[in-house]
């Protein structure tokens, strides 16, 4: 074997939750599992869109994997087996997938973000490119809604936190809404969410041009008053 010759100077890192080290990673005695569970947390870290998820012919590719993975089983195998442990342990979630008549295996970190996205995988509000709900059982990869794609190719990388605040705003505000925030925050040069997020609530508040919401909340205000003990002395 080739001795490890070191870190480099400059190098990327790849953040691993602290409850990893201090829950995970004593349950793990398979060094297969182990290696299989890190590189997927790699693999994730640098996808883009929502949900992120690896497919199990994608990490069937990745021969620095498989090479590592040694043992007496094929390597395809071994993968196989490291990840059915990984699923059972409840360190990664699986959603079987059809694509054209072919069932895709498809995995992802056991988040909370990542369990309410296989929700809705299932339940049809998130499609994945060419992939339909196959088995009921866990899901893979998908096409990304707009307002997603919006925010990481304008705003930044898309963490979990965000995706939920996302799906969040786009129950509460109109169709569109979202979008055009985005593309005001950038051209201001304000690429964050909480400043993002204060557009949509200035326009909820106080009109969008439109007149959208700013109605509702003015009702909303006078029936603060109206509904109110003496309300009768503020009607007219």
């Amino acid at each position: 074997m080739k001795q490890f010759t070191g870190f480099p100077a400059k190098m990327e890192f790849v953040p691993l939750p602290a409850v990893f080290f201090s829950t995970l990673l004593p349950q793990i005695s398979d060094i297969a599992e182990l290696k299989v569970t890190l590189y997927i947390f790699m693999a994730l870290y640098r996808k883009k869109g929502y949900p992120r998820y690896i497919g199990r012919r994608e990490l069937e590719g990745k021969q620095t994997l498989l090479r590592g993975l040694g043992g007496s089983n094929p390597p395809n195998e071994a993968l196989r087996q490291a990840l059915d442990m990984a699923v059972k342990r409840g360190s990664i979630l699986h959603l079987a997938m059809d694509r054209d008549g072919i069932i895709e295996d498809i995995y992802f970190l056991n988040t909370y973000s990542d369990r309410e996205a296989i929700a809705r995988i299932k339940s049809g509000d998130i499609s994945l490119t060419g992939l339909e709900v196959g088995i009921r059982d866990e899901v893979p990869s998908a096409e990304r809604p707009d307002i997603f794609s919006l925010y990481e190719d304008n705003i930044g990388m898309l963490t979990p936190l965000i995706a939920e605040e996302l799906m969040e705003a786009e129950k509460l505000y109109p169709d569109g809404w979202i979008n055009e925030a985005i593309r005001e925050a950038v051209a201001l040069n304000k690429r964050n969410w909480r400043y993002i997020s204060r557009i949509l609530e200035r326009w909820r508040q106080e009109g969008k041009g439109d007149g959208t919401y700013k109605r509702d909340s003015e009702k909303k205000d006078a029936d603060r008053y109206t509904n109110q003990k003496y309300g009768h002395m503020f009607r007219r």
